[in-house]
């Protein structure tokens, strides 16, 4: 598939598919005329990568997702099931932790009073 057929088949501009090529969240390959083309699963791949942009997942975080994926060939439906269950894992996880700093918010405490409110960085669970 061309960059054009993928952003057309995905509603992502070209430039999109582009940066996501770019940053390894999918692989092209250049034929002998160095043009970019991408694996038929590409379109599912990049359906999946803007489910984990829409809650909130890093370039990084949605790359070490993207890894339990065959790099060659294509994704089995078990493994799209697999990784569409730890996305869902990471969602709930950010539901808790907004939930938690929405209660902190709410508690009428000085938020720099708060009890072991620090900066930690989030993770995406295996």
């Amino acid at each position: 598939m061309t960059v054009g057929q993928v952003a057309a088949a995905t509603g992502v501009a070209a430039s999109a598919v582009r940066f996501y090529e770019a940053h390894g969240l999918i692989a092209g390959r250049r034929t002998h005329g160095n043009q970019r083309r991408f694996d038929a699963d590409a379109p599912c791949r990049v359906r999946m990568i803007r489910v984990c942009q829409r809650v909130g997942l890093s370039v990084a975080e949605i790359r070490d997702l993207l890894t339990t994926l065959p790099t060659s060939g294509r994704a089995e439906v078990s493994d799209w099931a697999d990784l569409g269950e730890r996305i869902e894992r990471e969602v709930h996880e950010r539901i808790r932790d907004l939930r938690d700093a929405l209660a902190d918010l709410t508690s009428g405490t000085m938020l720099c009073e708060l009890p072991g409110v620090a900066d930690t960085p989030t993770r995406v669970s295996a």
